[in-house]
């Protein structure tokens, strides 16, 4: 660690990441805090509504529909620094950015997103995107899911998720069940295996989905291969290892068609810092979202410690505690008026095209429905919201700060 340079310009509330997490929390902030002084530290020049990626690899959506401008989103209240944070400071209320410069902070807010790391497969890199090898999980091959889908006309289907902790856990058995839908009405599905392998003990963390998708995996004759991860894509065979995470042991296994879901983690950046707990993630406390060690440092999102779904539902929550707290905290305000987060997640769990089963949920793992019905159970008015509800959501409340 070099020697810390003296900062160039100073905010007083300073937003590392400008992704779900950072233009939520900066338009909330511009709307409630009077002469709010709100930077937001962000290279990207687009922004991506992730969730619609499955329907675009099932072929329902196009890729153009998830994208907007980054610029378009900024709050006019905030400044945006498109720039990369390469190091944070919290003892020096300072962060670094690419060019070496510093930007100084009264409060700051960690956001930055987690990182897919696709080479930590061996072979995955190169193999993407080439002879079935597709993922969801990145905006310019989204699409080729969906050429492969079509393309299939039979053999070994494999799909993969990683160890958690990430973002959108359900994502990797979505896209399954789609695929298995759209092979079914082809004749493809007669000619197929279909096989989940998955660095899980089981298909759901909460008992009461759970139930629900062991009985579609039953239905769709689904095999399932738990506490295993993907460690090697051997694209000339076309095989795949899987290492078995009780016993270490290897198995190649060949496809045809393979959906594979990275492993994921924080930047290393945030893994660096003092602010990040002993995994990497931006250490806060779980109800509070404040530092333990920075009293003027907030996480949420992707990137923080908080031992829930990585989801925009949960970023939605997340949110409105945080603004609320760290006005707190500006006011003088002691901590006994803090909210609290009770760890609120939501995974909408497409089973197939029209059926989806909403997955709402706390630390406790406890179902916390948002509708006066069962939706432990398939429901095509649960799939409308997905295609087209949670997006005008996303665009027109939660990047105007207006949840």
């Amino acid at each position: 660690m070099t020697d810390a340079p003296a900062p160039s310009r100073r905010h007083r509330i300073v937003i590392v990441g400008g992704g779900t997490a950072g233009i939520t929390v900066a338009a909330q902030l511009c709307r409630k805090l009077d002469g709010a002084d709100v930077a937001i530290i962000e290279p990207s020049e687009q922004h991506y509504y992730q969730p619609l990626w499955t329907l675009v690899g099932a072929g329902v959506v196009k890729k153009e529909s998830t994208v907007r401008r980054e610029q378009g989103l900024i709050p006019a209240k905030a400044t945006w620094i498109k720039d990369r944070v390469t190091e944070l400071r919290p003892a020096d209320d300072a962060v670094v950015l690419s060019d070496g410069s510093a930007v100084g902070y009264d409060y700051l807010i960690v956001c930055p997103g987690l990182v897919c790391n696709w080479d930590q497969v061996d072979g995955l890199t190169e193999a993407l995107g080439h002879g079935g090898v597709v993922s969801n999980y990145a905006y310019e091959q989204c699409e080729k899911t969906w050429d492969e889908v079509q393309a299939f006309t039979g053999g070994n289907a494999v799909f993969t998720m990683p160890p958690p902790p990430i973002k959108c856990a359900g994502a990797p058995q979505k896209i399954m069940y789609l695929a298995d839908d759209h092979w079914r009405k082809t004749g493809a599905r007669g000619k197929a295996t279909v096989s989940y392998y998955a660095g899980t003990p089981g298909i759901f963390s909460v008992k009461a989905f759970a139930k629900t998708l062991n009985e579609v995996l039953a239905r769709k004759e689904i095999q399932t291969h738990f506490k295993h991860k993907l460690v090697a894509v051997q694209a000339g065979e076309k095989t795949a290892v899987f290492e078995n995470l009780d016993t270490g042991e290897h198995t190649s296994v060949p496809y045809d068609f393979l959906h594979v879901t990275p492993p994921q983690g924080a930047p290393e950046f945030l893994k660096a810092s003092p602010l990040s707990d002993p995994a990497g993630w931006c250490a806060v406390d779980k109800h509070t979202l404040r530092s333990p060690d920075f009293p003027n440092v907030f996480s949420l999102g992707d990137a923080s410690s908080l031992p829930t779904s990585k989801t925009g539902a949960a970023v939605r929550k997340e949110s409105g505690v945080l603004v609320h707290n760290l006005m707190a905290v500006i006011s003088g305000r002691p901590e006994s008026t803090f909210k609290s987060y009770d760890g609120y997640a939501s995974c909408p769990l497409t089973t197939g095209y029209g059926k989806l089963v909403l997955a709402e949920f706390n630390y406790d793992l406890e179902p916390t429905p948002s509708f006066p019905f069962d939706t432990t159970k398939e429901r095509w008015s649960m799939y409308q919201l997905k295609r087209y509800g949670l997006p005008a959501l996303y665009w027109n409340a939660m990047m105007k700060g207006r949840v």
